[in-house]
C-alpha cells in the first residue's frame, strides 16, 4: 500500500486517486489474507479519518469501492485515469 500511496504523490496526476487506492489494495491483498485483512483495517481507517476532517461521504464512497475493488482481486487498471505516466 506505501508503494501506491508513495506513486500516487509522486505522479502527482489528477483524477488517479481511485486508481491508486484499487492498486493498494490489490498489492497488498496478493500477500495473502493477512494482506488482504491489512489493507482492509487501513483504507477504513483513513476513510474514517478523511470523513471526520470534513471530506465529503460520497469521496469516501467511492474511494472504499475503488478499495474493495482492488482487494477482491479486481484489475486496479479499471480506474487508471487517461495520460497517467506508464511507470505508475
Amino acid at each position: 500500500m506505501w508503494r501506491a500511496y508513495s506513486d500516487m504523490r509522486d505522479s502527482n496526476w489528477k483524477e488517479s486517486d481511485k486508481y491508486f487506492h484499487a492498486r493498494g489494495n490489490a498489492d497488498a491483498a496478493s500477500r495473502g489474507e493477512g494482506g488482504k485483512w491489512a489493507a482492509e483495517v487501513i483504507s477504513n481507517g483513513r476513510e474514517w479519518v478523511q470523513e471526520k476532517m470534513g471530506h465529503g461521504a460520497e469521496d469516501s464512497a467511492a474511494d472504499q469501492r475503488a478499495n474493495e475493488h482492488g482487494r477482491n482481486g479486481g484489475d486496479p487498471n479499471v480506474f487508471r485515469p487517461a495520460g497517467l505516466p506508464p511507470q505508475y
